[in-house]
């Protein structure tokens, strides 16, 4: 009879343990999942917002017909510098399908920025033309990061 409650108790150790271990790896996981998605939601907020400061700054240049064409050079690579620190980011942190995209956007908005600097104004159709695909390379992107983030279309996060 001592047997048997001894074998219980140990059986049922076991069994206590073995969930508790069981759930703190469950948790283990999530936690990791969304530190990893937190951290890519900062840098693509990060990469989105230096995308548009950059074009921000080339859509001025290009209002102005007056700015000298050496300042023009320089004032659109300097607007545009703080988008390569995340675009190499982007490269080891988010998964293929967003990189391909970011990989499109900045290739798309650097098109423009040349434009800009070789003196194209904002109502030159190569201008418009540029804008009008970098707009639409940077509509992929954010679909694809918000497929990854799991944000649905109405803004709402799982």
């Amino acid at each position: 009879m001592q047997w048997i409650t001894l074998i219980s108790t140990i059986v049922g150790a076991v069994i206590a343990t073995g969930s508790a271990m069981l759930l703190d790896r469950q948790r283990w996981k999530r936690e990791r999942v969304d530190r990893e998605t937190q951290t890519r939601r900062t840098l693509y907020g990060d990469y989105l917002a230096g995308l548009s400061e950059a074009r921000h700054a080339c859509g001025n240049m290009a209002r102005d017909p007056d700015m000298e064409p050496s300042m023009r050079r320089t004032t659109a690579r300097e607007a545009f510098g703080p988008c390569i620190g995340p675009r190499y980011q982007m490269t080891i942190s988010a998964p293929g399908r967003v990189v391909e995209a970011s990989e499109a956007a900045f290739r798309r908005l650097r098109d423009l920025r040349d434009r800009v600097m070789e003196g194209v104004l904002a109502t030159d159709p190569v201008y418009l033309e540029g804008r009008r695909t970098y707009d639409e390379a940077l509509a992929v992107l954010r679909a694809r990061m918000r497929e990854d983030l799991r944000v649905s279309e109405d803004g709402a996060a799982p």
